[in-house]
């Protein structure tokens, strides 16, 4: 009997998460989910909460550091694939792509919830709040209540982002880039085609790649019969062997030397703390100025991930805001503290200057979206009334969500479990949110009902540039709650988290989603996983939150927690604290020029090519190098030491792939040959970046055990 009900409880979960039960197949529709596939098992969650928990404890040591959070998402399809790929002998069935995807969206939800709940910018503001501004209200809080805390933000903003698929993944097809390159990464993992080409090109890459055939784990993606396979295979055939370039053993030996090498620096910082401030600068501006490197492997592998572009407008920050910015607020008298000091000191005074190019680039760059969105919205209304005349002019979008339309029932979440979801947990919201800090209900709803629309603004403008500006959303909310609540400083930070964990988890089931959609797995299954890891990482991080306050002094020198400066500044100004004496004239001019930066990006189109000047260059290598003002932001927040190392990690990369590409003799076949390698090295280097990354973070939080 026991038995039977475990079978019919495995069963009835699977069904619930859209798992094939049955040999079906799908109707009509080139993303209908592939019930070929195995879509949910407890192996792919079980896979991804293990790595997401290992990111985790990662994002939370790095979060208190610098404020960097990453979602790894690519990374951790690639981890799980490595995992299952080294058991393949023992599987009673191969691991899948759409079992992948679950992997990834398990993984990324665990990971992400020290951003999305506030460990590594609300609660240490709340935490360094002074016993007038907090009014008696809390502001440190045990186990529990840090769960409470995490479960009251951790899923409205998923149930929220569900319906949003179908307007920006089906209809309006926006890029969200993460999300493409992960389901390229599952694809080439998989030894399937790119889920990016078209039809045609999907047919002539099956059958390319039909002579090499399938990795162990992989099921044939179903679709047009595969033609003959060519003498001389496209780059796509190319691409969907070069993870097998390398033999898996040596990308685990990678994977495991980058992992003890960030591990071992770990150790080394923490009997030697010296090692993280070396002054190769000299002695003078090491004390003087705070111009130090920490050579962190962890630090290295940051930059790789995020890429080139970033890493030097970062560094361009710390140039101006360190080496410009602070000489000057120091030698003029108007920050004569030491130069490290939050408050006295410069580090201080380019804060603002930082927190207003942060507001000035998201608050613009969500109007461009709002205004893209009002306008579609009037021609969608202008071609009704024409249909409605007789025109012969469509909805706008009507017929666009031909992709979806043979996505079966059992693989959507119902509508249900969607609208009930958000009630109740705005509902569970509104009452831990009144428990913990006394902030009547009423408020908290209207938080909720704020974050909503401008989680909608942050989605879209992660589709269109991978950037999810959940700062300057939150910043937003803390703008109205000023005058909601005036004076109540708890009140307006929470409000702030609110939003910010609307946009930031909606934002993060859009990526995911947007890699199930290319590979054709099922939505409920993803939903599920992104639930499944949300849960299991509001206790995880809450227990690791309170052993890091617990071991260490939370602001400190290792911890110098400056995103939570950043809010608890916002909440002070909005609420009638003054600036800092003469920072507003550099503050204005930063932030006019970052507020121009996405207006002026409207003028590059969306053609291939873009005229600058006597040059033609081409649009998407203009959108890459196009400057960020997040990252010019971090640069200044942070102290050179993060800055420096992230952008050698990222100059490196860069330079080896350059390296390794030149190096390669010349053949009739370059073109498809330079890719697959330059493909080949983006994967190892992923790899490497991802040990040096789990590394060092793994290895703190066992130090810190160690500790207790």
């Amino acid at each position: 009997m026991p038995q039977r009900v475990c079978d019919a409880a495995a069963v009835l979960v699977k069904r619930l998460c859209g798992a094939r039960v049955d040999g079906r197949a799908s109707r009509a529709g080139r993303h209908a989910v592939d019930e070929t596939q195995t879509q949910f098992t407890w192996r792919a969650v079980a896979v991804g909460l293990a790595f997401g928990t290992l990111l985790c404890f990662s994002n939370l040591w790095f979060g208190l550091q610098s404020g960097w959070i990453s979602m790894m998402s690519l990374q951790a399809s690639l981890v799980g694939f490595a995992v299952f790929k080294a058991a393949a002998h023992v599987l009673a069935e191969p691991f899948g792509p759409a079992e992948n995807v679950v992997l990834q969206s398990t993984a990324v939800a665990t990971a992400t919830m020290p951003l999305a709940g506030g460990f590594v910018g609300i609660l240490p503001a709340l935490k360094m709040l002074g016993a007038d501004e907090a009014r008696g209200m809390p502001t440190e809080l045990g186990y529990g209540q840090l769960c409470a805390w995490g479960l009251a933000l951790a899923f409205f903003g998923v149930f929220f982002g569900v319906p949003l698929r179908r307007q920006t993944i089906v209809r309006e097809k926006l890029r969200f880039p993460s999300g493409t390159a992960t389901a390229q990464m599952i694809s080439v993992l998989h030894n399937r085609p790119d889920p990016t080409l078209d039809d045609a090109a999907v047919v002539q890459a099956s059958g390319a790649a039909a002579t090499a055939g399938e990795s162990a784990g992989s099921a044939r993606r179903r679709g047009p019969s595969p033609q003959p396979a060519q003498p001389d295979p496209p780059p796509a055939a190319d691409d969907a062997k070069a993870a097998d370039d390398v033999r898996w053993a040596t990308k685990l030996a990678v994977l495991g030397g980058s992992f003890l090498a960030s591990g071992g620096y770990a150790l080394l910082a923490h009997f030697v703390p010296a090692v993280n401030t070396l002054p190769v600068f000299g002695l003078w501006a090491s004390r003087e100025w705070a111009w130090n490197l920490m050579p962190s492997l962890s630090y290295a592998g940051q930059g790789i991930i995020m890429g080139l572009p970033t890493c030097l407008w970062m560094l361009a920050g710390a140039v101006a805001g360190w080496a410009v910015l602070s000489p000057v607020a120091r030698l003029e008298g108007w920050a004569p503290g030491p130069v490290t000091d939050w408050k006295s000191g410069s580090r201080g005074w380019i804060l603002w200057v930082s927190l207003a190019v942060m507001i000035a680039e998201s608050v613009v760059s969500l109007a461009v979206v709002a205004a893209k969105e009002l306008r579609a919205a009037m021609l969608r209304v202008r071609s009704y009334r024409q249909m409605r005349r007789g025109a012969t002019a469509q909805v706008a979008g009507e017929d666009q969500d031909e992709d979806d339309a043979g996505v079966d029932a059992r693989f959507l979440v119902p509508g249900w479990v969607t609208w009930g979801g958000l009630a109740a947990s705005t509902v569970a919201c509104m009452g831990i949110v009144w428990a913990l800090f006394g902030i009547p209900m009423h408020n908290t709803l209207l938080a909720v009902g704020l974050a909503l629309p401008l989680a909608v603004l942050g989605v879209r403008a992660l589709g269109e540039t991978d950037l999810n500006p959940v700062s300057g959303i939150g910043k937003v909310s803390q703008v109205v709650f000023a005058g909601v609540m005036p004076g109540n400083l708890v009140g307006n930070l929470v409000a702030g988290a609110i939003a910010e964990a609307g946009a930031q988890q909606a934002g993060d089931l859009m990526q995911d989603l947007k890699t199930g959609h290319l590979l054709r797995a099922s939505p409920r299954a993803q939903f599920a996983g992104q639930m499944i890891g949300s849960l299991f990482s509001v206790f995880i991080t809450a227990g690791a939150y309170q052993l890091y306050t617990r071991v260490y002094p939370i602001p400190s020198a290792q911890f110098p927690v400056p995103t939570a400066q950043v809010w608890l500044d916002m909440a002070r100004l909005v609420n009638g604290h003054p600036l800092p004496p003469h920072v507003w004239p550099f503050a204005v001019a930063f932030a006019c020029l970052f507020a121009a930066l996405p207006v002026a990006a409207l003028w590059l189109g969306d053609g291939p090519t873009v005229r600058v000047g006597p040059w033609r260059l081409r649009t998407a290598a203009v959108r890459r190098w196009w400057p960020s003002g997040i990252a010019f932001a971090m640069g200044i927040y942070n102290t050179p030491n993060f800055t420096l190392m992230r952008a050698l990690g990222a100059v490196a990369a860069a330079a080896a792939a350059e390296l390794v590409v030149r190096a390669q003799p010349a053949a009739a076949d370059a073109a498809p040959r330079e890719k697959a390698l330059r493909r080949r090295t983006a994967i190892l280097a992923i790899i490497t970046a991802s040990g040096f990354v789990l590394g060092e973070g793994t290895f703190a939080f066992f130090i810190l055990l160690s500790q207790i």
